[in-house]
């Protein structure tokens, strides 16, 4: 399901990577991530929901920025946690 008119959008930003090298948490904790996410309204990066951490939606439940971006090569897609759809 696509939600075209998501309120979240208003939390968008021009955001840069806080730790472009990989999964904030992860780098921290030594663990391994499968892919990363970039929150578009502060800049964390975190890891999907297929690594063990899934520290992306962890940030997105604990800090309320529900909308992501993949931040894999050749990937231009944005996810909203809150409403589980692309936007």
């Amino acid at each position: 399901m696509t939600v075209l008119h998501d309120p979240h959008l208003s939390l968008v930003r021009n955001v840069v990577p806080r730790t472009p090298n990989g999964c904030e948490e992860c780098l921290r904790l030594g663990m391994d991530w499968v892919h990363l996410r970039l929150c578009l309204t502060c800049g964390h990066v975190g890891c999907c929901d297929s690594s063990p951490g899934q520290h992306a939606r962890g940030h997105a439940a604990a800090i309320g920025h529900p909308i992501v971006r993949s931040l894999q090569p050749g990937e231009n897609w944005r996810w909203c946690y809150t409403h589980e759809a692309f936007v």
